[in-house]
């Protein structure tokens, strides 16, 4: 597998860095997550004008045909620049899922209007950790719901929301719902890192039209356990810009900061964990690049399951080590608020229990591994 990028893929990273480091640097970034609700809709209207948010959208359906690797490519540049917009969870999340389920009309016109950047949404992916805390009923000639959805990534700025629910049958539900129907309520909710926004989606006595149920069934589970696993990726990949953004600060503090008439870069033993980071980042890029790679070729489930789940964990761990070491470099400034170290750590911190906590992807493949030799042994 050819990990390095093509012609076309480097003038997307170019591209993207350039106008990420124009709209999205760190004054700008401090100065909208520093708003109630804050999100930049300046940015996030500038990237649907380049095309962003249909960049893995088939083209038959308004976007532009590219794959996950496009994908990961804007994903680690938005984690390099903490980009305040509701990008991941409209299109890794909500639009990845609303391409396998384009064979149904409500789905189509919310897919357009993802690729488009005319709509946001949000997808409540179930917890993988947590029973279900919301029911679907049949009601006359649609269905009724009523739970709760809580931590919805960009909920409180989505426009619809893909809502998942338990039916009486016991099989789950998919169900596209305007975030202004009647008996839905969205409310804010406080999180570690301040440049995302999160809410608790409730629903009482929500009535819905039966086509408003998208999906259900084992299909919508492979559908469902399909998105986990690309988004992943895409989450993957930010984390991996993450992790660079942490060292390429933390190179330029040290070469700036002097001790004993030298650079404290000079230093062996800041060379050494500088090193190290480099490594971290370097490993995980591989690994989110090679699940990248791999999602396009339409693999098996199972397949793409480990290649998630690798690029996912390595690229986690590569996030927090290097936003650790980054306040460390940073020496005592490393703690305080005007210096960006801890931006980059709060979110390497929230986006590691987002989809599902480290622990939870590496259980999955263990199974996979143990089933497989307990089938080799019998």
């Amino acid at each position: 597998m050819d990990l390095n990028l093509g012609e076309e893929q480097r003038l997307i990273v170019d591209s993207a860095a350039e106008f990420l480091a124009a709209h999205s640097a760190s004054e700008q970034v401090r100065k909208v997550s520093a708003q109630p609700g804050g999100w930049d809709s300046a940015l996030w209207r500038g990237m649907a004008e380049l095309g962003w948010c249909g960049i893995h959208t088939p083209e038959a359906h308004g976007g532009l045909g590219l794959g996950v690797v496009e994908l990961a490519l804007l994903m680690e540049q938005q984690g390099r620049r903490l980009a305040c917009v509701p990008y991941f969870d409209g299109v890794p999340l909500a639009a990845t899922a609303l391409t396998a389920l384009a064979d149904q009309p409500q789905a189509t016109g919310a897919l357009r209007a993802v690729a488009s950047g005319e709509q946001r949404l949000a997808l409540a992916l179930p917890a993988v950790d947590a029973p279900p805390a919301a029911r679907a009923a049949q009601h006359s000639d649609g269905w009724r719901l009523e739970g709760r959805w809580p931590q919805v990534g960009s909920a409180p700025v989505a426009q619809q929301l893909l809502l998942p629910a338990l039916q009486d049958d016991g099989d789950w539900a998919l169900f596209l719902v305007p975030a202004d129907a009647p008996g839905l309520h969205i409310t804010a909710q406080q999180a570690v890192d301040a440049t995302r926004l999160h809410g608790l989606v409730t629903a009482e006595g929500l009535v819905l039209h039966a086509d408003q149920r998208i999906a259900h069934g084992a299909a919508l589970q492979a559908v469902l356990a399909h998105t986990r696993c690309v988004a992943a990726i895409a989450l993957a990949a930010e984390q991996v810009g993450v992790a660079q953004q942490a060292l390429d600060l933390s190179l330029a503090y040290t070469l700036e900061r002097q001790q004993f008439e030298k650079p404290v870069a000079s230093f062996q033993s800041v060379k050494h964990r500088a090193g190290l980071m480099l490594v971290a980042v370097e490993t995980a890029r591989s690994a989110v690049y090679g699940a990248a790679c791999l999602a396009d070729t339409q693999p098996a489930p199972e397949a793409l399951l480990r290649a998630a789940a690798q690029a996912i964990t390595e690229a986690t761990d590569a996030a927090l080590y290097c936003t650790r070491e980054s306040i460390q470099l940073h020496g005592g400034v490393g703690f305080t608020w005007e210096y960006d170290p801890h931006l980059f750590f709060r979110r390497a911190q929230a986006s590691s229990q987002r989809l599902a906590a480290p622990h939870w992807w590496r259980e999955q493949v263990a199974r996979q591994l143990l089933d497989v030799e307990a089938m080799n042994d019998s």
